[in-house]
């Protein structure tokens, strides 16, 4: 989800492993409330499909579980990128947001690290980059 540009060709690296998923996810800010999916999670963030991404830099409140059941995470993030949606450009064809989590506790770090492990063991043919990448 979160990407640096270390290289000086300006090759994208991750800092923590991710994985292409679909679980459901509860957005509330101080305005108003929405219902999207994260398609690619990691233990720093998440992308979210929508066509209605929030400006970057706003804080948003997060509640997701794993697609099987469990506990709710109840996270709090801030997106750091937008794809708007651009009707009939054929190159807006992922809108929605990247949001990096902010101010984990251990139990939720710990919560959303087993998730992650758990949606790479599931899905691993999907999931080409679920390993983390060097430094």
């Amino acid at each position: 989800m979160m990407s640096i540009s270390s290289k000086e060709d300006g090759s994208e690296r991750r800092l923590a492993r991710r994985v292409f998923t679909r679980i459901e996810v509860d957005i509330n800010n101080d305005d108003h409330f929405l219902f999207a999916y994260i398609t690619d999670l990691s233990e720093t963030g998440i992308f979210v499909s929508t066509n209605k991404p929030e400006p970057a830099g706003s804080l948003l409140q997060l509640r997701f579980s794993a697609p099987s059941g469990g506990p709710s995470l109840e996270i709090e993030g801030e997106v750091i990128w937008t794809n708007e949606l651009r009707p009939g450009d054929s190159s807006s064809i992922n809108p929605g947001m990247g949001i990096r989590f902010v101010e984990m506790t251990g139990e939720k770090r710990r919560m959303l690290n087993s998730l992650v492990t758990k949606m790479a063991l599931l899905n691993p043919e999907d999931n080409p980059e679920s390993e983390p990448s060097g430094d």
